[in-house]
C-alpha cells in the first residue's frame, strides 16, 4: 500500500493526474499535474516530504495548489499525513488534511476537497481491484 502512493505510475492510476513527480525521501517532494497540455496545466498540487517512514507513514507539508481557472481566495498551508497499519486482512489506510481556512471563503475548496478524497479512495480501491485481476 505505501509503494502505492509513492510510485508516480500508481499515484496516475489511482488519481488521474496526468503526470505525478515524486523523490521519495525526507525532504524531497510529491507532486501531480492534470491536463492535457504539460506546458500549461489544468491544475497542479505540490507538497514537500517532511517525514518519511516507510511502510507505515509520510507527512507532506508546504501544500500548493494551482488552478489555471484561478487561484482560491485564501492562504492556504496545507499539510497531508498518510498512515498505512497493517491488518489480519490487508491494511488501514488513514489520510489526515489540516490547513482549511476556518472561514467561510474556504467552505467551497473544503467540499471539492471532501469529494476529491472520496473519488481518492473509489480510484484506489479501483486500482488494485484491476491490479489484483492481472496478477491471477
Amino acid at each position: 500500500m505505501f509503494d502505492l502512493l509513492i510510485t508516480p505510475s500508481a499515484i496516475r492510476g489511482w488519481w488521474g493526474a496526468s503526470r505525478v513527480m515524486v523523490l521519495p525521501k525526507e525532504g524531497g517532494f510529491w507532486c501531480a499535474a492534470w491536463g492535457e497540455n504539460e506546458d500549461d496545466p489544468e491544475y497542479l498540487s505540490l507538497f514537500t516530504i517532511r517525514e518519511f517512514e516507510p511502510p507505515s507513514r509520510m507527512l507532506l507539508t508546504d501544500g500548493k495548489y494551482f488552478a489555471k481557472a484561478g487561484q482560491p481566495g485564501f492562504e492556504l498551508n496545507m499539510t497531508t499525513e498518510f498512515t498505512v497499519e497493517r491488518r489480519m486482512t490487508g491494511c488501514l489506510l488513514r489520510v489526515v488534511q489540516q490547513g482549511f481556512p476556518v472561514h467561510e471563503v474556504a467552505d467551497e475548496f473544503y467540499n471539492a476537497c471532501e469529494v476529491g478524497w472520496q473519488n481518492t479512495f473509489a480510484g484506489i480501491r479501483k486500482f488494485l481491484q484491476n491490479a489484483e485481476a492481472r496478477t491471477k
